[in-house]
């Protein structure tokens, strides 16, 4: 089934299917008029010799410069070139294939004089897995993922690279082997491919599909962990929930009375004590926190996913040409920054509930750091460090990138986003926290195994044989560096396979 692009609509489902289960995609028709609308503008305008920028002026604070109309051309490939200026590990695959959909989908909505062909193009390299080579560092989010985006365009007119595996080739050759040649971009086209937000609102579409998956995963996680606990469901009661009034909170409660029905290993209160601690007790206050910013998140990405965000845009049926500053990441900075916070409380309260199951002092007869042999042999001791060690160093990550600017291009572009750190730094969070969240899980499915399994309710009693699957009982102290990873791929590959 294909999926339509027509610069709005696009969805975190629809990219979810984009990018993890290859669904194709084309151009639907209501789009194309609209850009061939505006690419006439653009032609016209430099037939009759009108000053636009980025058309036939130069870039920043070259803005003020003309170029003769024989130059115009040639000013959209040394604008690409000059650009291309990332650094670092590039971004990951995946985040480049996002990368090219988002920006056809903003070239769709016809405000950029792009034409058809350039257009055609990345579709192409959508649908036949042409993914870029884009290095991850050196966009400061205004105006828009210059750097980034010029890597993409590279690619376009053959100068670039793009994966082949885990392999890098020029994509000179890999046009010859589509029997294909690059493209020779014309009037303001490489302005409209390199000037938008699309870098980190790629890695933010990532960011979220993966933080989403995590929060889900985490609930089960946690129910286990209460069971290796005896923890007390009477905190999910409804009513408590309903009192304060928040749905994703409220939500939260349902799923883990969804996760625990059937569990004869959860108490009531009183039966064991009076209440649990908050890691425990508040799972839905806390949890139900990180699923309020996940709805703030969700919604600005699937603004700025099918939004206009180059400069000048060609709007009011081509009449008026504008410069504007929709390249201005701020929106998508804040949104990951909210998000790094966010996740890196999940990984903190999901650590406490680790050092709960390993302590011998509050794991309610655990043997001690889940040993099979206590002090002979160490058991988990050094993967609640671990835990502790992601912990701490996320907080270092969420630090906002948002609040720094540099001024740029001699102080015309004196404030800027750096929203693009902010999704890179997001992401690290995210994996940080899943290790975690994964390590909570090898805990809790020994905790529960000395409980005895077989009282797990039915829902958790599936997901501990998954667990079990990857990760055997802890009978010897072995290299748990090696569960650490499986369980964290186990956890990580369920975002692939929603929806």
């Amino acid at each position: 089934m294909l999926i339509n692009l027509k610069g709005n609509g696009l969805t975190l489902e629809q990219m979810q299917r984009i990018l993890y289960q290859n669904e194709k995609i084309t151009i639907d028709d209501s789009a194309i008029e609209n850009v061939m609308k505006s690419r006439k503008v653009v032609e016209q305008i430099v037939r009759d010799g009108r000053t636009v920028y980025g058309i036939n002026t130069g870039f920043g604070k070259f803005s003020d410069v003309s170029i003769n109309e024989s130059d115009v051309h040639a000013l959209q490939l040394h604008l690409v070139r000059s650009h291309a200026c990332g650094i670092g590990e590039p971004f990951d695959e995946i985040v480049s294939r996002a990368m090219v959909v988002l920006r056809l989908n903003a070239l769709l909505k016809g405000f950029s004089g792009i034409r058809l062909e350039v257009l055609d193009r990345l579709t192409y390299m959508v649908n036949h897995r042409i993914h870029p080579v884009i290095p991850q560092q050196g966009s400061l989010g205004a105006s828009g993922d210059l750097a980034p985006l010029s890597h993409l365009a590279l690619v376009l007119i053959g100068e670039g690279f793009v994966w082949n595996g885990d392999k890098q080739i020029a994509s000179q050759l890999v046009w010859e082997k589509h029997n294909l040649k690059p493209i020779v971009l014309k009037a303001k086209e490489g302005l409209a491919l390199i000037n938008g937000t699309q870098a980190m609102t790629a890695q933010g579409v990532v960011n979220w599909l993966e933080s989403e998956t995590l929060a889900y995963q985490s609930e089960w996680i946690a129910a286990m962990t209460m069971e290796a606990l005896y923890g007390i469901i009477d905190a999910f009661h409804p009513a408590i929930h309903e009192a304060r009034g928040y749905p994703e909170q409220m939500g939260v409660a349902k799923r883990m009375l969804q996760w625990l029905e059937g569990s004869q290993l959860v108490t009531k209160q009183g039966e064991k004590r009076v209440q649990d601690a908050y890691s425990i007790r508040c799972i839905p206050q806390i949890h139900g926190a990180t699923w309020q910013v996940l709805a703030y998140v969700k919604e600005k990405l699937e603004i700025e996913m099918n939004a206009a965000t180059d400069n000048p845009l060609i709007v009011e049926d081509g009449e008026v040409i504008v410069s504007g500053g929709n390249f201005h990441g701020q929106p998508i900075a804040f949104a990951m920054d909210f998000l790094k916070v966010a996740m890196a409380e999940l990984a903190n309260v999901s650590e406490r509930r680790i050092e709960r199951l390993v302590n011998p002092h509050l794991n309610e007869g655990l043997p001690p750091f889940l040993s099979p042999e206590p002090g002979l042999q160490s058991g988990a001791m050094i993967l609640q460090y671990v835990a502790a060690s992601l912990v701490s160093e996320n907080k270092t990550l969420a630090h906002p990138a948002s609040v720094d600017s540099i001024p740029s291009s001699a102080n015309q572009e004196d404030h800027v986003s750096m929203g693009t750190i902010g999704a890179r730094h997001a992401y690290l969070i995210i994996q940080n926290s899943r290790r975690v969240i994964a390590i909570e899980a090898i805990c809790a499915v020994q905790g529960v195994e000395y409980r005895g399994n077989s009282l797990l309710s039915p829902a958790l009693q599936s997901k501990w044989q998954e667990i079990r699957a990857i990760v055997p009982a802890i009978t010897e102290d072995r290299i748990f560096s090696f569960d650490i990873e499986k369980t964290d791929s186990y956890l990580k590959k369920e975002t692939a396979i929603k929806f």
